[in-house]
Order: structure tokens, then sequence, then C-alpha cells
């Protein structure tokens, strides 16, 4: 009778491991939807401004700055040859009960292309809301921005 109390626990816990445990991804291509965390060094662009819309998610547990990163989704990542500019569209999702500041630093990253970092602070999003922003870096190349094909979430924080 106690082996099978054992057991049940056992597959319970594993379950709660895999339940939680596999949720976040880490990074997007060009035009995929992810949200990662890590860390980068590298040149940065700040800009603060921000419209309403879109959507995102969060999972419960973790660091403060876990959850920051969760509650990001990468909507779009390009270059935009009008501004000359690498472009990444966020939408943060507060699932919280209180209203959150976040910060978000975006790295641009490609095959050959060293990493271009921006970041954006200040973003308000109020409990149960979500905010769509836009960050952007100055690309840094001469030709037409294809080596850049990746951008990642590589800081985020609320408070």
């Amino acid at each position: 009778m106690k082996m099978r109390h054992v057991r049940a626990i056992a597959i319970f816990g594993i379950a709660v491991v895999a339940l939680t445990g596999a949720r976040g991804s880490h990074g997007g291509s060009c035009g995929g939807s992810s949200s990662g965390s890590s860390s980068s060094s590298g040149s940065g662009h700040s800009d603060n401004d921000s419209t309403s819309g879109g959507t995102g998610g969060s999972v419960p547990g973790g660091s403060s700055a876990d959850k920051a990163s969760r509650d990001v989704t990468i909507g779009e990542c390009k270059y935009d040859s009008a501004t000359k500019n690498l472009v990444a569209r966020i939408t943060i999702k507060n699932d919280g009960v209180m209203d959150y500041d976040y910060s978000v630093t975006m790295k641009f990253t490609g095959v050959s292309a060293s990493p271009v970092t921006s970041t954006k602070t200040a973003i308000a999003v109020a409990s149960g809301a979500s905010e769509s922003v836009e960050l952007t870096a100055v690309y840094p190349g001469s030709g037409d921005g294809s080596e850049y094909n990746k951008c990642e979430v590589s800081r985020a924080s609320r408070s």
C-alpha cells in the first residue's frame, strides 16, 4: 500500500515539472513569435514610445525577470529599408494583479552579424492588459540587412 502512494506522488511531481518547466522559449526568427532570456553585449539604441493592442502570455513561478521575459512576445523582426533600422515589434501582456512598468532589451543577431541591441524602458502595462511596442536599432551595415535574421529578448524586467 505504501509503494502505491510513493509512485502516485512521484508521477504527480513529474507531471507538475513537465507542465511548468516546458513553457516559454528562447528567441525567435524574423517573423516568428517567441520570448526568451539570456545575456548580451553590443552597441545599443534606446527609444520609448508605445502603442496599444496585441496578445502575449505569462507563466507563474520563477524570478521576477523570468516572469517579465515570459510576458513578452515577439511579433515581428525585420530590417526596415525605408528607415535603415532593425525593427522588432513586441507585445507585453500583464496577467498579474498589479500594474507594471516593463523594461525590455532586444538583441538582433544573424549568421555573420555582430549583435546589436535596443532597449525600451517605462512601458506601462495595466493589470490584465497588453501593450504593443516597437524596438529599433540603427542598422550598422551597408547592405540590405539580410544578415540580421533573428531577434531575441536578452533582458526584461518589471517594477
